[in-house]
């Protein structure tokens, strides 16, 4: 069963594990975190946890029996609005984890962040990750340049849902 937390303290050392094992796999879609990243870590993983309590971003993983088997952020909230970003580990793709992930990390944003919209990037040669965009509802807003690679933008604009 899949389950999507917000990122707490206790995931630190399985987040780091995720991203050891899938390092060379991410690095082959988008550019390496460089060694920094995994010598510095715990302080990292300290920043983001206060970054999320001031309200700055939110983090979250999807857990599947215990394993962190991917990333949902929405980052940089500003008047409303968040980036959305997520990463899969590389044996768990194609099972619909990403667009659980960003279905429930939408649903929080518009439930549980007060966010009005969300914006989302992909490269043009990722046709899983537009996949995922378009069935959680976004829509492709216009065409850019991602790390030297074509890319689209897209958007989500959260609702909210009044009783009649």
């Amino acid at each position: 069963m899949l389950v999507l937390e917000r990122l707490r303290d206790d995931h630190a050392v399985r987040l780091l594990a995720f991203e050891r094992e899938n390092r060379d796999y991410f690095a082959r879609i988008i550019p390496d975190r460089g060694d920094a990243y995994f010598e510095e870590f715990a302080a990292r993983h300290a920043s983001l946890l206060a970054d999320q309590a001031a309200g700055i971003d939110h983090f979250h993983v999807v857990v599947e029996e215990g394993r962190i088997v991917a990333r949902i952020n929405l980052v940089d909230v500003k008047e409303g609005s968040a980036e959305l970003g997520y990463r899969v580990a590389e044996d768990a793709g194609g099972r619909g984890i990403a667009t659980f992930g960003v279905r429930e990390a939408c649903a929080l944003a518009r439930t549980q962040y007060g966010l009005k919209s969300i914006k989302a990037k992909t490269t043009a040669d990722n046709p899983g990750s537009q996949a995922v965009l378009a069935r959680a509802g976004f829509i492709r807003t216009g065409n850019l340049t991602l790390n030297g690679r074509p890319a689209f933008s897209y958007l989500l604009e959260l609702f909210e849902v009044r009783a009649r």
